[in-house]
């Protein structure tokens, strides 16, 4: 098994920025991608960002392409994801999810931390 922490979370204004992490622990070395998905109130959870074992692959969805940057600390096993210049529209619980493919599908993610919450303010 694969147990994901996420943390970061908050309420800022818009313009403002926050960091989100994923601390992993467990049978990591199954792992070969993490991602970060969210899930405004009454919309499917939606993917944000994901990025491959070594680092080197990124990936995003459009609505936060150039705005947000997903990183990974193999050492620590965290990832990351900056999140600057935060719109409303950005409003979400965010989720952590880490499988054996690198992939924007939420159905290739067997493992899911818990959430934290992101608000954005007008």
């Amino acid at each position: 098994q694969v147990q994901l922490v996420e943390s970061g979370g908050g309420l800022v204004q818009a313009g403002g920025s926050l960091r989100l992490s994923c601390a992993t622990s467990g049978r990591t070395f199954s792992i070969d991608a993490m991602g970060w998905f969210r899930q405004a109130p009454g919309k499917e959870r939606e993917f944000v960002a994901a990025i491959t074992r070594s680092g080197k692959s990124t990936d995003y969805a459009d609505s936060v392409k150039g705005r947000f940057t997903i990183s990974r600390d193999n050492a620590k096993n965290t990832v990351y994801l900056q999140m600057p210049s935060l719109k409303p529209e950005d409003t979400a619980v965010y989720y952590c999810a880490a499988g054996p493919i690198y992939s924007k599908s939420t159905r290739s993610y067997p493992y899911w931390g818990q959430g934290t919450q992101v608000t954005v303010s007008s």
